[in-house]
Parts: structure tokens; C-alpha cells; sequence
């Protein structure tokens, strides 16, 4: 019976060719990271902590990169309606990289009640690798717009980097910080 011969060949052949691809993809790694947020609101200074998850999926010749907010930060002491917030942050870009990247996202789709923590959507940008190496994202400021005032929240427990990627720069290694998307090459 050479079929069941053939079939284990087959298959060995199959998970050799699947190691071989899932090595060619680049390295990554993420974790969700608890963000100290001090918030300087029209009202006063107000702390939230949300656990951060920052994800990145190779887009074009560069990396789309998506943060989550998975509890509310902030709050106001008025109902703000659909469309009333919108939300905006930046990226610290660390490792191989430096500089920021900027990340926005679509204003509340629901109205937020007066008093509760304000639910931020996932904020998404693009990153283009300038050097080859590992880079890190770690959350930077947040910035709430709503009814015609400004919210910036900013990490106090110097958090650790929520994703790690293994990045080559189109044409190889070159200087420079982070590009497209609103970034901005600058310190952190």
C-alpha cells in the first residue's frame, strides 16, 4: 500500500513548507501594558489606568498600527453627544527607531453620560521603517477634543513598549526617525 507512505511524505513535506514560511514573516511581539494616565481637563486634573494594546500588521512598505484602549480614561461632567469627542494620540517609537508616530481615530459613534470614563475608539497609523531593526511602540499622550476644549492625558508610570517589531527599512539601513501617517521625527 504505497498511498499511506505517500501521504505521510506529503504532509512532512506540507509542515516543512510551513515552517519555512511562518520563519520568513517578521518578528513580533506584543503585549498589553496598564497606562497611568494623568489628564489636565478644563475641570481639573483627573488619573485613569487603561491597559494599552498596540498592534501592527505589515501594510504596503510599511506597518499599520492600531492602539486600543481597553478602559475608558477621563470623563465630563456634561453628556457629550455623538460626534462631540475626538480622539487622537501619539506613539513613542524606541529601539532601532526614535521620534513619534501619530494615531487618530473616528470621533464617539454613541453618546458618552456625564460622569462616566470616555471610551476611546482604536486610533490607527501608518509607520514606515527609516532603519532595520527591532522597534518599539510604547504609549505616548492622549488627547481628547470635545465641545471646544482640549484634554491631554500623559503616561506617569513610564510605561513599557506594548509592541516590539522586527522592521526593514526599504533599501536598507538608513538614518532618521519615523515617517507617513502624521509622524514626526522628534525626541520623545
Amino acid at each position: 500500500m504505497p498511498y499511506p507512505k505517500r501521504t505521510a511524505a506529503l504532509a512532512s513535506a506540507a509542515a516543512l513548507a510551513g515552517s519555512a514560511v511562518l520563519s520568513a514573516a517578521p518578528a513580533a511581539h506584543a503585549d498589553v501594558v496598564d497606562v497611568n494616565y494623568r489628564c489636565q481637563t478644563p475641570i481639573g486634573v483627573k488619573s485613569a489606568v487603561s491597559p494599552i494594546d498596540i498592534k501592527g500588521v505589515e501594510s504596503g512598505g510599511g506597518y499599520r498600527i492600531t492602539m486600543s484602549w481597553q478602559k475608558g480614561v477621563s470623563s465630563s461632567p456634561v453628556e457629550l453627544g455623538k460626534g462631540a469627542m475626538s480622539p487622537s494620540a501619539t506613539i513613542k517609537l524606541g529601539g532601532a527607531d526614535s521620534g513619534t508616530l501619530a494615531v487618530s481615530g473616528p470621533a464617539n459613534s454613541a453618546a458618552i453620560p456625564a460622569d462616566t470614563p470616555i471610551k476611546i475608539s482604536d486610533l490607527s497609523g501608518t509607520y514606515t521603517p527609516k532603519r532595520t531593526g527591532k522597534v518599539t511602540f510604547t504609549a505616548g499622550t492622549l488627547t481628547i477634543k470635545a465641545l471646544g476644549t482640549t484634554t491631554n492625558c500623559t503616561p506617569t508610570n513610564n510605561p513599557g513598549a506594548s509592541l516590539t517589531l522586527d522592521v526593514t527599512a526599504p533599501g536598507g539601513t538608513s538614518s532618521g526617525g519615523s515617517s507617513s501617517g502624521g509622524a514626526s521625527s522628534g525626541g520623545s
